[in-house]
């Protein structure tokens, strides 16, 4: 269906989390704006003055971990100079009136995610992706080890300045809370509730829907083709373990999430032999966002089962995910004023682009 001719204006619901809602308006791509030239990435391989490039090891704070352990690395984790969390100061928690306070405890650390400066997501091999989701996990296991007042950690990636990225040479983080985050609490929240009415996860019946679910919705007044909804639709790439899905509410015109395909709450849980598959899904999920957006800015970030009291018996209900979110617009006041995305480009289209992509 031609969206200029049949612009698409709908709000549509998060089915994980109802309370969250998309405006997808896509006659708003059509509206006069200057044209921006995609932001320039530096894509040299070594910078000498860079402190995360490889022979500056001394200008970083001390290494807590590296892959591999010997030779040179591939791999490397410090801390973070300017953390938004510390474990260096331990007061008690602060309630006056309306305003209450706990101590910013926590780790906030840098994943140093490939010893090449500029090079991106895509174009690292599936081999060195793997590696880097085993550290990721490793970490994590870590952390959660070292302090049971840790409730979340999160690991997340800021890719270009639009993203929130401080510095060029590629890295990832990992920030430690004793919180956890409100977005991953009401995923959980939700899809307990659904588990509890439907008994059967949420997650798993939207990668069903994706991969099996057809229909036609026709107007019924003057009998016109509303929306088709074919199967695989929303499928942007698909491997053995994992699948890459656009969200039918997605927030960002070009969101994608990657979910395993076989039912798992805890990425630290996650099978060794699994990670050649999770590399090549977002290997190739990012190479078609890069192809089709042009120098991609954006986050990504892991989504898993929580730890605490609080968390326990959901195994069953949730199930983790990578989450990718390119940043090609800023919100506006309305989105701000609102809470209510605006997405001008329909996951439907967006989908069909990301898979015509020949890799």
């Amino acid at each position: 269906m031609d969206e200029q001719i049949h612009a698409t204006r709908e709000i549509r619901i998060n089915p994980i989390v109802p309370s969250e809602s998309v405006l997808v308006a896509t006659a708003r791509s059509m509206r006069p704006q200057k044209e921006e030239a995609p932001a320039p990435r530096d894509t040299r391989r070594h910078v000498e003055t860079c402190p995360f490039c490889r022979g500056n090891e001394d200008k970083t704070p001390p290494e807590i971990d590296r892959f591999p352990q010997q030779g040179d690395w591939d791999i490397r984790i410090v801390e973070n100079l300017y953390p938004v969390l510390g474990d260096d100061r331990q007061i008690p928690g602060l309630v006056f009136g309306l305003q209450q306070a706990i101590d910013g405890y926590g780790r906030h650390e840098v994943i140093i995610d490939n010893a090449g400066h500029g090079i991106a997501v895509h174009e690292m091999s599936s081999p060195h992706l793997a590696n880097l989701f085993r550290v990721y996990q490793r970490r994590m296991q870590q952390l959660y080890a070292m302090d049971d007042r840790l409730k979340y950690v999160l690991v997340f990636k800021n890719f270009g300045p639009a993203a929130g990225a401080s510095m060029s040479h590629t890295h990832s983080q990992i920030i430690a809370t004793p919180v956890v985050p409100q977005n991953v609490h009401d995923e959980v929240i939700n899809s307990r509730n659904y588990f509890k009415k439907h008994h059967h996860c949420i997650f798993c019946a939207m990668i069903d829907e994706a991969l099996t679910f057809e229909t036609t919705i026709y107007d019924r007044h003057s009998g016109r083709i509303v929306r088709q909804i074919s199967v695989g639709q929303y499928v942007v790439e698909k491997g053995e373990h994992f699948i890459a899905i656009k969200p039918f509410a997605s927030r960002y015109e070009w969101e994608v999430h990657i979910l395993p395909l076989e039912h798992n709450s805890n990425f630290m849980l996650s099978k060794d032999d699994e990670f050649a598959d999770l590399a090549n899904v977002l290997q190739r999920t990012m190479a078609r966002l890069d192809a089709v957006i042009g120098g991609a800015q954006y986050n990504y970030f892991l989504h898993t089962e929580p730890h605490g009291e609080d968390y326990v018996g959901t195994d069953a209900s949730y199930h983790w995910h990578l989450e990718i979110c390119p940043r090609t617009s800023i919100p506006s006041g309305f989105e701000l004023g609102s809470g209510l995305f605006v997405n001008t480009v329909s996951p439907e289209t967006a989908a069909e682009q990301l898979r015509a992509v020949k890799l």
